[in-house]
Protein backbone atom coordinates (compact mmCIF):
# COMPACT_ATOMS: atom_id res chain seq x y z
CA UNK A 1 0.00 0.00 0.00
CA UNK A 2 1.54 3.40 -0.99
CA UNK A 3 2.96 5.47 1.86
CA UNK A 4 4.65 8.81 2.23
CA UNK A 5 8.05 7.13 2.06
CA UNK A 6 7.53 5.92 -1.52
CA UNK A 7 9.15 9.07 -2.88
CA UNK A 8 12.49 7.82 -1.47
CA UNK A 9 12.35 4.44 -3.22
CA UNK A 10 14.35 3.98 -6.44
CA UNK A 11 13.68 1.04 -8.74
CA UNK A 12 16.73 -0.54 -10.38
CA UNK A 13 16.15 -2.75 -13.41
CA UNK A 14 18.71 -4.67 -15.45
CA UNK A 15 17.95 -5.54 -19.06
CA UNK A 16 18.52 -9.12 -20.17
CA UNK A 17 21.21 -9.17 -22.82
CA UNK A 18 23.92 -11.43 -24.19
CA UNK A 19 27.26 -9.70 -24.82
CA UNK A 20 30.19 -11.11 -26.77
CA UNK A 21 33.34 -9.13 -26.04
CA UNK A 22 36.85 -9.42 -27.42
CA UNK A 23 39.05 -9.34 -30.49
CA UNK A 24 37.55 -11.47 -33.24
CA UNK A 25 34.13 -11.64 -31.55
CA UNK A 26 32.52 -10.65 -34.86
CA UNK A 27 33.41 -14.08 -36.25
CA UNK A 28 30.92 -15.61 -33.79
CA UNK A 29 27.94 -13.81 -35.34
CA UNK A 30 26.84 -16.65 -37.68
CA UNK A 31 26.75 -18.92 -34.64
CA UNK A 32 24.62 -16.37 -32.78
CA UNK A 33 22.20 -16.26 -35.72
CA UNK A 34 21.97 -20.05 -35.60
CA UNK A 35 21.42 -19.94 -31.83
CA UNK A 36 18.41 -17.69 -32.44
CA UNK A 37 17.02 -20.20 -34.91
CA UNK A 38 16.99 -17.60 -37.67
CA UNK A 39 17.33 -18.54 -41.32
CA UNK A 40 16.96 -15.21 -43.14
CA UNK A 41 19.02 -12.24 -41.91
CA UNK A 42 18.62 -8.63 -42.92
CA UNK A 43 21.99 -6.93 -42.59
CA UNK A 44 21.60 -3.23 -41.71
CA UNK A 45 24.87 -1.40 -42.20
CA UNK A 46 26.32 2.08 -42.29
CA UNK A 47 28.49 2.73 -45.31
CA UNK A 48 31.47 3.41 -43.05
CA UNK A 49 31.22 -0.19 -41.79
CA UNK A 50 31.18 -1.70 -45.28
CA UNK A 51 34.34 -3.80 -44.81
CA UNK A 52 33.02 -5.51 -41.68
CA UNK A 53 29.59 -5.92 -43.28
CA UNK A 54 31.10 -7.49 -46.41
CA UNK A 55 33.00 -9.94 -44.23
CA UNK A 56 29.85 -10.90 -42.33
CA UNK A 57 27.75 -11.17 -45.48
CA UNK A 58 30.18 -13.75 -46.84
CA UNK A 59 30.22 -15.63 -43.53
CA UNK A 60 26.41 -15.75 -43.36
CA UNK A 61 26.22 -17.39 -46.80
CA UNK A 62 22.67 -18.56 -47.60
CA UNK A 63 21.35 -17.13 -44.33
CA UNK A 64 21.79 -13.59 -45.73
CA UNK A 65 18.37 -12.41 -46.93
CA UNK A 66 19.27 -8.84 -47.93
CA UNK A 67 21.42 -5.83 -47.09
CA UNK A 68 20.22 -2.32 -46.29
CA UNK A 69 22.86 0.42 -46.24
CA UNK A 70 20.61 3.45 -45.86
CA UNK A 71 20.46 4.22 -42.11
CA UNK A 72 20.11 7.94 -41.41
CA UNK A 73 20.88 9.90 -38.26
CA UNK A 74 17.90 10.40 -35.90
CA UNK A 75 16.09 7.38 -37.46
CA UNK A 76 13.59 9.04 -39.83
CA UNK A 77 10.30 7.15 -39.97
CA UNK A 78 10.38 7.18 -43.77
CA UNK A 79 13.68 5.28 -43.81
CA UNK A 80 12.35 2.73 -41.32
CA UNK A 81 9.32 2.18 -43.55
CA UNK A 82 11.62 1.38 -46.47
CA UNK A 83 13.75 -0.98 -44.35
CA UNK A 84 10.62 -2.83 -43.19
CA UNK A 85 9.57 -3.22 -46.82
CA UNK A 86 12.95 -4.76 -47.70
CA UNK A 87 12.82 -7.07 -44.66
CA UNK A 88 9.32 -8.32 -45.45
CA UNK A 89 9.99 -8.70 -49.18
CA UNK A 90 12.96 -10.95 -48.41
CA UNK A 91 11.40 -12.93 -45.57
CA UNK A 92 13.86 -11.72 -42.94
CA UNK A 93 13.42 -13.31 -39.52
CA UNK A 94 16.33 -11.52 -37.80
CA UNK A 95 18.25 -8.26 -38.18
CA UNK A 96 21.96 -7.71 -37.64
CA UNK A 97 23.03 -4.06 -37.35
CA UNK A 98 26.65 -3.09 -38.03
CA UNK A 99 27.72 0.50 -37.54
CA UNK A 100 27.02 3.41 -35.25
CA UNK A 101 23.87 4.66 -33.62
CA UNK A 102 22.10 5.21 -36.94
CA UNK A 103 22.31 1.53 -37.92
CA UNK A 104 21.45 0.28 -34.46
CA UNK A 105 18.56 2.74 -34.11
CA UNK A 106 17.14 1.61 -37.44
CA UNK A 107 17.37 -2.05 -36.40
CA UNK A 108 15.51 -1.21 -33.18
CA UNK A 109 12.77 0.57 -35.11
CA UNK A 110 12.51 -2.32 -37.57
CA UNK A 111 12.36 -4.88 -34.77
CA UNK A 112 9.67 -2.86 -33.00
CA UNK A 113 7.51 -3.00 -36.13
CA UNK A 114 8.15 -6.62 -37.14
CA UNK A 115 9.07 -8.44 -33.93
CA UNK A 116 12.28 -9.96 -35.36
CA UNK A 117 15.24 -10.42 -32.97
CA UNK A 118 18.27 -8.15 -33.17
CA UNK A 119 22.03 -8.61 -33.03
CA UNK A 120 23.93 -5.33 -32.67
CA UNK A 121 27.56 -4.90 -33.73
CA UNK A 122 28.57 -1.34 -32.79
CA UNK A 123 31.55 0.15 -34.60
CA UNK A 124 31.39 3.47 -32.74
CA UNK A 125 30.86 4.40 -29.09
CA UNK A 126 27.23 5.55 -29.30
CA UNK A 127 25.95 3.08 -26.69
CA UNK A 128 22.51 2.62 -28.25
CA UNK A 129 23.07 -1.13 -28.46
CA UNK A 130 22.53 -1.63 -24.71
CA UNK A 131 19.63 0.76 -24.17
CA UNK A 132 15.85 0.34 -24.35
CA UNK A 133 15.64 3.81 -25.93
CA UNK A 134 14.64 4.69 -29.49
CA UNK A 135 14.50 8.21 -30.94
CA UNK A 136 12.62 8.58 -34.23
CA UNK A 137 12.20 11.69 -36.37
CA UNK A 138 9.23 12.75 -38.44
CA UNK A 139 8.51 16.22 -39.85
CA UNK A 140 11.47 17.72 -37.98
CA UNK A 141 10.36 16.45 -34.57
CA UNK A 142 12.31 13.80 -32.69
CA UNK A 143 10.25 11.58 -30.39
CA UNK A 144 11.98 9.36 -27.85
CA UNK A 145 10.45 6.30 -26.26
CA UNK A 146 11.69 3.71 -23.79
CA UNK A 147 10.67 0.05 -23.80
CA UNK A 148 12.71 -2.99 -22.68
CA UNK A 149 11.63 -4.79 -25.86
CA UNK A 150 13.64 -2.26 -27.93
CA UNK A 151 17.02 -3.38 -26.60
CA UNK A 152 18.96 -5.79 -28.85
CA UNK A 153 19.11 -9.29 -27.37
CA UNK A 154 22.73 -9.85 -28.44
CA UNK A 155 25.58 -7.34 -28.63
CA UNK A 156 28.97 -8.05 -30.17
CA UNK A 157 31.91 -5.87 -29.13
CA UNK A 158 35.03 -6.33 -31.23
CA UNK A 159 37.56 -3.49 -30.97
CA UNK A 160 39.03 -4.50 -34.32
CA UNK A 161 35.87 -3.12 -35.97
CA UNK A 162 36.66 0.34 -34.57
CA UNK A 163 40.15 0.66 -36.04
CA UNK A 164 38.92 2.41 -39.19
CA UNK A 165 37.20 5.18 -37.21
CA UNK A 166 38.85 8.48 -38.15
CA UNK A 167 40.22 10.59 -35.28
CA UNK A 168 37.37 13.11 -35.50
CA UNK A 169 34.66 10.47 -35.14
CA UNK A 170 36.65 8.72 -32.43
CA UNK A 171 36.64 11.96 -30.44
CA UNK A 172 33.00 12.95 -30.92
CA UNK A 173 31.68 9.42 -30.48
CA UNK A 174 33.64 9.07 -27.23
CA UNK A 175 32.23 12.39 -26.04
CA UNK A 176 28.76 11.05 -26.85
CA UNK A 177 29.47 8.08 -24.57
CA UNK A 178 30.92 10.37 -21.90
CA UNK A 179 27.68 12.36 -21.93
CA UNK A 180 25.74 9.20 -21.03
CA UNK A 181 27.99 8.64 -18.02
CA UNK A 182 28.03 12.26 -16.86
CA UNK A 183 24.28 12.64 -17.06
CA UNK A 184 23.78 9.38 -15.14
CA UNK A 185 25.76 10.88 -12.24
CA UNK A 186 23.20 13.62 -11.69
CA UNK A 187 20.11 11.61 -12.65
CA UNK A 188 17.29 11.64 -10.07
CA UNK A 189 17.13 7.83 -10.10
CA UNK A 190 20.88 7.21 -9.82
CA UNK A 191 21.86 4.18 -7.73
CA UNK A 192 25.09 2.75 -6.36
CA UNK A 193 25.23 0.57 -9.49
CA UNK A 194 24.75 3.41 -11.97
CA UNK A 195 27.22 5.60 -10.04
CA UNK A 196 29.82 2.84 -10.17
CA UNK A 197 29.30 2.22 -13.88
CA UNK A 198 29.31 5.94 -14.68
CA UNK A 199 32.48 6.57 -12.70
CA UNK A 200 34.34 3.71 -14.37
CA UNK A 201 33.03 4.74 -17.81
CA UNK A 202 34.07 8.36 -17.32
CA UNK A 203 37.50 7.38 -16.04
CA UNK A 204 38.01 4.95 -18.91
CA UNK A 205 36.98 7.41 -21.61
CA UNK A 206 38.94 10.36 -20.26
CA UNK A 207 42.03 8.17 -19.69
CA UNK A 208 42.00 6.22 -22.96
CA UNK A 209 40.79 8.85 -25.42
CA UNK A 210 43.96 11.00 -25.55
CA UNK A 211 46.09 7.87 -26.10
CA UNK A 212 43.80 6.62 -28.86
CA UNK A 213 43.81 9.99 -30.59
CA UNK A 214 47.63 9.93 -30.47
CA UNK A 215 47.72 6.35 -31.83
CA UNK A 216 44.38 5.43 -33.49
CA UNK A 217 45.68 1.95 -34.34
CA UNK A 218 46.38 1.01 -30.72
CA UNK A 219 44.10 -1.92 -29.84
CA UNK A 220 44.42 -1.75 -26.01
CA UNK A 221 43.21 1.86 -25.97
CA UNK A 222 40.40 1.05 -28.38
CA UNK A 223 39.37 -1.87 -26.18
CA UNK A 224 39.18 0.35 -23.10
CA UNK A 225 37.18 3.00 -24.98
CA UNK A 226 34.77 0.36 -26.25
CA UNK A 227 34.32 -1.23 -22.82
CA UNK A 228 33.80 2.20 -21.25
CA UNK A 229 31.23 3.11 -23.88
CA UNK A 230 29.43 -0.15 -23.05
CA UNK A 231 29.25 0.83 -19.38
CA UNK A 232 28.11 4.34 -20.31
CA UNK A 233 25.35 2.88 -22.46
CA UNK A 234 24.16 0.78 -19.54
CA UNK A 235 24.02 4.01 -17.49
CA UNK A 236 21.75 5.51 -20.12
CA UNK A 237 19.57 2.41 -19.95
CA UNK A 238 19.26 2.55 -16.17
CA UNK A 239 18.75 6.26 -15.47
CA UNK A 240 16.53 9.03 -16.74
CA UNK A 241 17.90 11.50 -19.25
CA UNK A 242 18.26 15.16 -18.32
CA UNK A 243 18.92 18.54 -19.91
CA UNK A 244 21.91 17.45 -21.98
CA UNK A 245 20.06 14.72 -23.84
CA UNK A 246 16.94 16.84 -24.15
CA UNK A 247 18.88 19.63 -25.87
CA UNK A 248 20.62 17.12 -28.13
CA UNK A 249 17.31 15.54 -29.13
CA UNK A 250 15.49 18.83 -29.72
CA UNK A 251 18.31 20.48 -31.66
CA UNK A 252 19.15 17.33 -33.60
CA UNK A 253 15.57 16.71 -34.64
CA UNK A 254 14.82 20.34 -35.51
CA UNK A 255 17.95 21.00 -37.59
CA UNK A 256 19.03 17.47 -38.62
CA UNK A 257 22.38 17.79 -36.85
CA UNK A 258 25.07 15.10 -36.51
CA UNK A 259 24.44 13.34 -33.22
CA UNK A 260 27.98 12.78 -31.93
CA UNK A 261 29.23 16.26 -32.84
CA UNK A 262 26.23 17.78 -31.11
CA UNK A 263 26.87 15.83 -27.90
CA UNK A 264 30.53 16.83 -27.99
CA UNK A 265 29.89 20.57 -28.28
CA UNK A 266 27.00 20.69 -25.80
CA UNK A 267 28.51 18.64 -22.97
CA UNK A 268 30.91 21.22 -21.45
CA UNK A 269 28.17 23.88 -21.49
CA UNK A 270 25.61 21.64 -19.78
CA UNK A 271 28.19 20.50 -17.25
CA UNK A 272 28.98 24.12 -16.38
CA UNK A 273 25.23 24.76 -16.00
CA UNK A 274 24.43 21.68 -13.90
CA UNK A 275 27.44 20.78 -11.75
CA UNK A 276 26.99 23.63 -9.22
CA UNK A 277 23.59 22.06 -8.46
CA UNK A 278 24.96 18.49 -8.44
CA UNK A 279 27.75 18.41 -5.82
CA UNK A 280 28.06 14.59 -5.68
CA UNK A 281 28.48 14.35 -9.46
CA UNK A 282 30.91 17.28 -9.40
CA UNK A 283 33.03 15.66 -6.67
CA UNK A 284 33.23 12.34 -8.54
CA UNK A 285 34.17 14.04 -11.81
CA UNK A 286 36.79 16.15 -10.02
CA UNK A 287 38.38 12.97 -8.69
CA UNK A 288 38.40 11.45 -12.18
CA UNK A 289 39.85 14.51 -13.94
CA UNK A 290 42.15 15.64 -11.13
CA UNK A 291 40.86 19.18 -11.47
CA UNK A 292 37.98 21.11 -13.00
CA UNK A 293 35.92 18.61 -15.03
CA UNK A 294 34.37 21.32 -17.22
CA UNK A 295 37.82 22.52 -18.27
CA UNK A 296 39.00 18.97 -18.97
CA UNK A 297 35.97 18.10 -21.12
CA UNK A 298 35.99 21.48 -22.91
CA UNK A 299 39.65 20.98 -23.80
CA UNK A 300 38.85 17.65 -25.42
CA UNK A 301 35.84 19.09 -27.26
CA UNK A 302 37.92 21.95 -28.68
CA UNK A 303 40.37 19.41 -30.10
CA UNK A 304 37.86 18.40 -32.77
CA UNK A 305 38.92 19.49 -36.26
CA UNK A 306 35.31 19.86 -37.42
CA UNK A 307 32.52 22.17 -36.21
CA UNK A 308 32.75 22.96 -32.50
CA UNK A 309 29.86 25.42 -32.18
CA UNK A 310 26.16 25.40 -32.99
CA UNK A 311 26.76 28.33 -35.30
CA UNK A 312 29.31 26.35 -37.30
CA UNK A 313 26.73 23.56 -37.65
CA UNK A 314 24.32 26.03 -39.22
CA UNK A 315 21.86 26.47 -36.35
CA UNK A 316 20.09 29.83 -36.83
CA UNK A 317 20.90 32.12 -33.92
CA UNK A 318 17.42 33.64 -33.99
CA UNK A 319 15.91 30.21 -33.19
CA UNK A 320 17.81 29.70 -29.93
CA UNK A 321 15.27 31.47 -27.72
CA UNK A 322 12.44 29.38 -29.20
CA UNK A 323 14.39 26.18 -28.54
CA UNK A 324 15.08 27.29 -24.95
CA UNK A 325 11.44 28.13 -24.31
CA UNK A 326 10.27 24.79 -25.66
CA UNK A 327 12.74 22.86 -23.49
CA UNK A 328 11.91 24.91 -20.38
CA UNK A 329 8.19 24.31 -20.91
CA UNK A 330 8.60 20.50 -20.95
CA UNK A 331 11.82 19.80 -19.03
CA UNK A 332 13.45 16.44 -18.52
CA UNK A 333 14.42 15.71 -14.87
CA UNK A 334 17.47 17.86 -14.13
CA UNK A 335 19.38 18.91 -11.00
CA UNK A 336 19.02 22.58 -11.94
CA UNK A 337 15.53 23.52 -13.14
CA UNK A 338 15.96 24.97 -16.63
CA UNK A 339 14.61 28.49 -17.08
CA UNK A 340 14.15 29.83 -20.60
CA UNK A 341 16.43 32.85 -20.17
CA UNK A 342 19.24 30.78 -18.65
CA UNK A 343 18.90 28.15 -21.37
CA UNK A 344 19.06 30.82 -24.05
CA UNK A 345 22.35 32.02 -22.54
CA UNK A 346 23.64 28.43 -22.48
CA UNK A 347 22.74 27.97 -26.15
CA UNK A 348 24.24 31.36 -27.03
CA UNK A 349 27.51 30.25 -25.44
CA UNK A 350 27.37 27.00 -27.48
CA UNK A 351 26.49 28.97 -30.61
Amino acid sequence: MPTGTDAHVTVHETLPSRVLLGRGARHRIPGEVERLGSRRVLLVETRSARTTADELAEALGPRLAARFDGPVVHTPVAVTTEAVRVAEANGADAVVAIGGGSAIGLAKALSARTGVPQIAVPTTYAGSEVTPVLGETENGVKTTRRDPALAPGTVVYDAETTLTMPPGLTLTSSMNALAHAVEALWAPDATAVSDGLAGEAGDGILSALPAVLADPSGIPGRERLQASAWLAGICLAQTRMGLHHQLAHVLGGAFDLPHAELHSMLLPHVMAFNLPAAPKAAARLERITGGDPVTAVARLARGYAGPTTLGALGVPRDRLADIAEGVAARPYPNPRPPEAGELTRLLEAAW
